[in-house]
C-alpha cells in the first residue's frame, strides 16, 4: 500500500496560497462526494458515495479538492486520513482554517457551514493553477473571527472583495469586488480579482461576478471582513480576501506575466511586454 501526504494548504494563520484548478467538478462535488450529510470523519469518507465521487474524477484531482476542503474545514494541528478501497493509496489531508467545527467533528454540515465551505473553495481556486498568497478574513460557523498576523492586513493591503453561495445546495458560487482593476492590470487572481464587473467569470466559470461588495456586503465594526452578503434575496455567510500589492501586475512594467497576452497596446490581454501577437 502505498502513502502520500498532501502539501498543506496552511502558510501562517489566515494567509493561505490558492491554487484550486477550477474545472466545475469543485462545482458540483459537493453535493455529489456525500461528505455533507455525513460528516467529515471515518463515517463520511468510508461511506460508498465518497468512494464513487473520488475515483470518478481524473487522476489527482480529487485528491487535490479533499486537500482544500480538509484546509478549509478542519483546525490547524488536525487532519483526515482516507485509504482508497480500489487502489489502497492512502491519503492523508491537513486542517488549517477550523472553518466548521461541527461538520469537521461527523456531523451534518449546517447551512452556514455549507455557505463557509463554498466560500473558501470558491477564494481559492485559480485559473492558471499557479499559487499566490491570500490573505483569508471573516468568522468560522461559531462566530469567531479567524486569527491573523500582526502586520498581516498591511503586508496584504489589496482588499480584493468577498466571495459567497451554497454549491452543496446545488447554488452558485458568487464574487464581489473590493478593489477595480483598470484594463492595463491583472493578476493570478484571475478568477477574483479581474476587470470583468457582472455576470459568469469569463476566466473561471461557473464562478458568478456580482459587482461591487459595498451593494450587497456588510463590513465588520473594524471595515476589515465582510460578515454577510445579499444577493437575490438570499443573505450568505461569505469570506473576505486580501493580496499583497506586489500580485497585481501592470502592462507596461516591461515585465510578460503569465496573466498578459501579447500585442502591441498597453491592455492585459494585448500587451507590448510580451511582444507582438502572433
Amino acid at each position: 500500500m502505498s502513502s502520500t501526504v498532501e502539501n498543506p494548504l496552511w502558510s501562517t494563520n489566515s494567509m493561505t496560497p490558492n491554487g484550486l484548478i477550477m474545472n466545475g467538478l469543485i462545482m458540483n462535488g459537493l453535493s455529489t462526494n456525500g461528505l455533507i450529510m455525513n460528516g467529515l470523519m471515518t463515517s463520511g469518507l468510508s461511506s460508498a458515495t465518497f468512494k464513487d465521487w473520488f475515483n470518478a474524477n481524473p487522476e489527482g484531482y480529487s485528491s487535490m479538492v479533499m486537500r482544500y476542503v480538509v484546509g478549509c474545514a478542519v483546525q490547524s494541528g488536525q487532519g483526515r486520513t482516507w485509504t482508497n478501497p480500489l487502489t489502497k493509496v492512502s491519503y492523508t489531508w491537513n486542517g488549517v482554517l477550523g472553518l466548521t467545527p461541527d461538520w469537521a467533528s461527523g456531523l451534518p454540515a449546517t447551512e452556514r457551514e455549507q455557505q463557509l465551505l463554498t466560500a473558501c473553495l470558491a477564494a481559492h481556486v485559480n485559473k492558471y493553477g499557479l499559487q499566490v498568497l491570500v490573505s483569508v478574513q471573516g468568522l468560522n460557523a461559531k462566530g469567531i473571527a479567524l486569527p491573523r498576523e500582526t502586520n498581516e492586513l498591511t503586508t496584504f493591503s489589496v482588499l480584493e472583495g468577498a466571495f459567497f453561495g451554497n454549491l452543496a445546495a446545488g447554488g452558485s458560487a458568487y464574487v464581489c469586488r473590493g478593489s477595480n482593476l483598470d484594463g492595463t492590470q491583472s493578476s493570478l487572481r484571475a478568477c477574483g480579482l479581474a476587470s470583468q464587473d457582472y455576470g459568469v467569470s469569463v476566466e473561471c466559470p461557473p464562478l458568478v461576478h456580482v459587482g461591487p461588495c459595498a451593494i450587497y456586503c456588510t463590513f465588520d465594526s473594524t471595515r476589515t471582513y465582510y460578515t454577510q452578503c445579499t444577493y437575490g434575496g438570499k443573505t450568505y455567510a461569505p469570506l473576505t480576501t486580501r493580496l499583497r500589492a506586489t500580485d497585481i501586475y501592470k502592462c507596461g512594467d516591461g515585465v510578460c506575466q503569465v496573466s498578459e497576452s501579447c500585442g502591441s497596446g498597453s491592455h492585459y490581454n494585448n500587451c507590448s511586454d510580451c511582444g507582438a501577437s502572433r
